[in-house]
């Protein structure tokens, strides 16, 4: 069966009845909707609680970092970021530490694993994102830089968040 197409009249034609029904629609939704655009610069994001950022080395009540280099995050990292070297210090009284300690943000996928592995919760991930750069060399974090990301954590959290054994306290 062939079916007639129907016979538009002029104002039909015209398309006009349909173009304002669109925009009544468009000003109909701009009107009800909220706003869901986030004004970036001037309002910083509210990150979740479980939110993994930039990384930063824990210190000891000393000042001294908590890292024992026992290597763990190493191991435990995927991404295979994370590269130390261990320092002896020759007495047996006193426990290792990272004579270099670095971290490429640009190959770290942020799991994690580095800081579950962790024995002495040396390393964390922090809640702050915002560390963009023009150049790769930005990107790698030494100890130094680990350490001072400290300055993004409140006062009260920056020798850590999680009660730990009184053996890693130790200086």
């Amino acid at each position: 069966m062939i079916t007639q197409r129907p016979r538009l009249s002029l104002w039909q034609n015209l398309y006009l009845p349909e173009i304002l029904r669109g925009m009544w629609i468009t000003i109909r939704h701009m009107i009800r909707f909220k706003q869901v655009t986030c004004e970036y610069p001037e309002k910083p994001h509210a990150v979740p609680a479980n939110f993994r950022g930039l990384h930063r080395l824990i210190q000891r009540p000393g000042g001294k970092e908590r890292c024992v280099a026992c290597e763990l995050c190493l191991t435990a990292c995927p991404a295979n970021c994370i590269s130390m070297v261990a320092a002896d210090p020759g007495d047996p009284s006193v426990e290792k530490y990272p004579l270099r300690y670095e971290i490429d943000t640009l190959r770290c996928i942020y799991c994690g694993f580095c800081e579950e592995a962790c024995p002495c919760d040396a390393i964390e991930l922090t809640p702050h994102y915002e560390f963009a750069s023009h150049r790769r060399e930005d990107f790698m974090y030494t100890k130094d830089r680990l350490l001072d990301n400290n300055r993004f954590v409140p006062e009260g959290e920056r020798v850590s968040k999680v009660q730990t054994n009184e053996t890693y306290l130790r200086v």
